[in-house]
């Protein structure tokens, strides 16, 4: 899976390699409380992007219940970054969903649309 990220001079490649999962996400938490992007704000203008690369499944076993606490982000094979714009690339079309629902096949480009909707928060 490649993942290029837009900014002011084009496009550049962020992310190229085997990946198991590649989650957007501008809030911390899905899935009953996994914080996926845990240090991801709804409005902060950004996507925080979560990818695991290719990881022995032992490992994969092992890492899971450390996304309900955020500490995956420790682990080796997790990067973590943030984009405003970005796209996805697959050799062969890979299925993408958003909130559960599919959506399309990639390739795809998936950005921030700033003030789209209000949010009230604590």
């Amino acid at each position: 899976m490649k993942i290029l990220v837009s900014d002011e001079s084009g496009w550049k490649t962020r992310s190229d390699q085997p990946t198991i999962l590649a989650a957007f996400a501008n809030s911390s938490t899905y899935g009953g409380g996994m914080k996926i992007a845990p240090r991801a704000k709804v409005d902060d203008g950004q996507l925080d992007v979560c990818v695991v690369g290719s990881i022995d499944p032992f490992k994969l076993f092992c890492m899971f219940p450390t996304i309900y606490f955020g500490r995956h982000l420790s682990i080796r094979e997790v990067a973590y970054f943030q984009a405003t714009r970005l796209r996805v690339e697959t050799d062969t079309p890979l299925d993408v969903y958003a909130d559960g629902e599919y959506i399309c096949q990639t390739p795809i480009e998936v950005s921030i649309a700033p003030l789209a909707m209000k949010v009230l928060t604590p």
